[in-house]
């Protein structure tokens, strides 16, 4: 195991608010792990980082779990060269809706994932090649074991909270289910309990993409290299799902790239919104995987929290954390309704739960954008003493 002082230098902050310079550290488990599916690996590492002290009781720490597409990486920068913050460095920091000064931030890449946590890309020490689609499948229950583990390791006790949006969300939401003396405080924004049809379908077309790429190789490709026409594409289907109409109109509308160009009659780029996706899915094959991808997106079509209980609210059983749900009215791949539903069973397994809705044309996307009323919902639910129960009508 990689011990945290030994790998990364403390931070140093570049602004008020911010986090400042941050460095990834390495938690290597040397046990074996044992997965949903009953595959095996002999031991696991994941990448993640810290921001603030644990404090001398060790319950302050605050897990931030990421979507699909993201990494461990949330906040700060990680060189004065590369001043491109983490991807949600608007809501952690000094006096930030997650601040700083008061909580010890952990974010961690996710078992399967491909920015430093073993996944399809890691070698296989038993072959010396990659594991390809040869590594474990991946559930959200196991993404959340192994992050339980790298607490324990960081001397965790207790979490204050766990907060997360999207495939973040469910991981949250599965933490209070499978460790529900651990966590205080869930915070699950923009989420499921289970995917519907439709995100389903939304994966298997970019899985599709994926495989039916002859450089995908069924899984065998060297580093580098692969299904990277597939994974672009399966890219930008997947980004159209997490903006909404309206935003995408008024960002782009039907305007032209080159409007002094009478020459309409090709396949070339014609609007910036082509443009746009194409950008988007040629920037995300430089740092994805697309067995990770593949993966992945696995484990969010099987992710259904009633499945083996019959009932949300019977699944919700052991929770003893307080819930916070935060829906958005332009999501319409886990819409309002769905994150509805989470607060409802929660309120009627006798839960501790609350659900607000924030009006924003942003899209599914909403929980990473800048939102003044969605970082006061944040803090007012990290800091107050005790969440209320909010009553619906049901």
């Amino acid at each position: 195991m990689t011990d945290p002082e030994e790998s990364a230098s403390a931070p140093t902050p570049l602004a008020p608010g911010e986090v400042g310079l941050v460095a990834p550290c390495d938690f290597v488990c040397a046990q074996s792990f044992t997965f949903r599916s009953g595959q095996t690996l002999p031991g696991f590492t994941l990448r993640y980082e810290t921001y603030g002290e644990l404090n001398a009781t060790r319950d302050n720490a605050v897990l931030i779990c990421h979507a699909l597409s993201g990494d461990h990486h949330c906040a700060g920068v990680h060189s004065l060269q590369d001043r491109k913050p983490g991807w949600w460095n608007n809501l952690i920091g000094p006096g930030k809706a997650v601040d700083t000064t008061r909580f010890f931030v952990v974010c961690a890449n996710v078992l399967g994932g491909c920015v430093g946590s073993s996944g399809p890309s890691s070698v296989d020490p038993a072959t010396g090649e990659p594991y390809g689609i040869g590594f474990p499948f991946v559930t959200i229950p196991d993404m959340v074991r192994a992050q339980k583990l790298l607490l324990d390791h960081l001397g965790v006790t207790t979490l204050h909270a766990v907060i997360g949006g999207s495939m973040g969300g469910m991981q949250a939401l599965q933490f209070a289910i499978e460790f529900p003396g651990f966590v205080r405080r869930v915070l699950a924004m923009a989420t499921t309990a289970r995917e519907s049809a439709q995100a389903i379908a939304f994966n298997e077309v970019g899985r599709q993409a994926i495989m039916q790429d002859p450089d995908w190789n069924h899984g065998a490709y060297p580093k580098g290299g692969g299904p990277r026409v597939g994974l672009a594409i399966a890219r930008m289907m997947a980004h159209i799902t997490y903006l909404s109409d309206a935003s995408m109109d008024r960002k782009f509308g039907r305007r032209k790239k080159n409007p002094g160009n009478g020459d309409v009659y090709n396949f070339d780029v014609q609007f910036e919104v082509e443009s746009y996706l194409r950008h988007q899915g040629q920037s995300f094959i430089n740092r994805f995987d697309a067995n990770s991808y593949l993966y992945i997106t696995r484990a969010l079509d099987q992710f259904d929290l009633a499945a083996a209980d019959g009932s949300l609210e019977a699944a919700f059983g052991p929770v003893q954390a307080e819930t916070l749900v935060v829906g958005f009215t332009s999501d319409w791949l886990f819409p309002p309704e769905q994150n509805r539903a989470i607060a409802h069973a929660l309120l009627r397994a006798g839960k501790r739960a609350s659900y607000a809705e924030l009006t924003t044309d942003l899209g599914h996307d909403s929980f990473l954008l800048e939102s003044e009323e969605l970082y006061t919902l944040v803090r007012s639910f990290l800091e107050r003493s005790q969440a209320p129960v909010v009553d619906f009508s049901i």
